[in-house]
């Protein structure tokens, strides 16, 4: 599975860039046969009505020929603010998002809507282009109140693990709760963690130099990355490193993603990292790195 952020700013202006994901997708589409596809995530709240999205799911997955999967959030303002538009707390993020997963759920699976709820309004509103397939919706949770809601009304679960035992205990064990009380199937689980192959911390810092404002404070919030580059070197650099798994080799690759298959048990592992040569690492990746993965499983 290939899994495309969806963002209108990088994380940081002097080393980034942010094209559109969803023409990237439909130009993946084109390149591949076999590999599936996720935006991971895409926010269906503010930029885009969740009909839009929708849309956009139904059309990547006919050009994909049946391998697309629609991963959606509740946002940062990284992404929506830029645009003009209020960002606002998480319980309303929540209320919106807990329409958009009806609305895009019922598109996605032929319906004519009309829908009239407190965010949105859809008026007879139908796929013309409908997806080959039925689209699962994988919802981003990182608390038991997102993973509730995907356990009510979503396919699946994108969680980051950073510590196992906090993930089992605050997204997997609330889903698994919600699910049996609505009796509803378990959520899926896509898991995935962030890692840097370097062979020091000069090396990984270089590269990175593109993700270093992931982890400055008030993410959520900001609107410019120029802030969140500003705010990340302002930090020790071990200390923005110690956030992140860094590698050297495929032993250690294996070593900080096996928990998430062997103690997550999750569904899909993605494996979210960067380097000074990403086609060395994508090419040891496939050769070293999964099969042991793919043993485990």
């Amino acid at each position: 599975m290939a899994v495309v952020s969806e963002h209108f700013h990088p994380w940081v202006d002097d080393t980034s860039a942010s094209g559109f994901a969803f023409s990237t997708l439909g130009a993946i589409s084109e390149a591949t046969e076999r590999v599936e596809l996720t935006t991971g995530v895409t926010t269906p709240l503010f930029r885009y009505h969740p009909a839009i999205v929708a849309q956009a799911a139904a059309t990547i997955d006919r050009l994909s020929g049946g391998r697309f999967n629609l991963g959606v959030g509740t946002g940062e303002n990284l992404n929506e603010g830029p645009l003009g538009y209020r960002f606002p707390k998480y319980t309303e993020r929540a209320g919106r998002m807990t329409e958009a997963l009806q609305i895009m759920r019922l598109l996605l699976d032929g319906d004519k809507v009309s829908f009239d709820g407190e965010w949105y309004v859809t008026d007879r509103a139908k796929l013309y282009s409908p997806p080959l397939s039925r689209v699962p919706i994988w919802l981003a949770a990182g608390g038991p109140k997102s993973a509730a809601m995907a356990a009510r009304l979503a396919d699946g679960i994108i969680t980051s693990v950073k510590v196992p035992a906090d993930t089992i205990e605050r997204v997997i064990e609330p889903a698994r709760a919600v699910a049996i009380d609505t009796e509803r199937p378990e959520p899926g689980i896509l898991a995935t963690r962030w890692s840097i192959f370097a062979s020091d911390d000069e090396e990984a810092w270089q590269a990175l130099m593109p993700w270093r404002g992931l982890r400055a404070p008030g993410r959520l919030e900001v609107v410019d990355p120029m802030v969140l580059r500003q705010r990340a070197d302002e930090l020790p650099r071990d200390e923005i490193l110690g956030r992140y798994s860094v590698v050297s080799t495929a032993e250690e690759y294996v070593a900080v993603y096996a928990p998430l298959i062997t103690e997550i048990q999750a569904d899909v592992v993605t494996i979210q990292t960067t380097g000074t040569d990403q086609a060395a690492i994508i090419e040891m990746i496939g050769n070293d790195v999964l099969p042991q993965l793919r043993s485990l499983s």
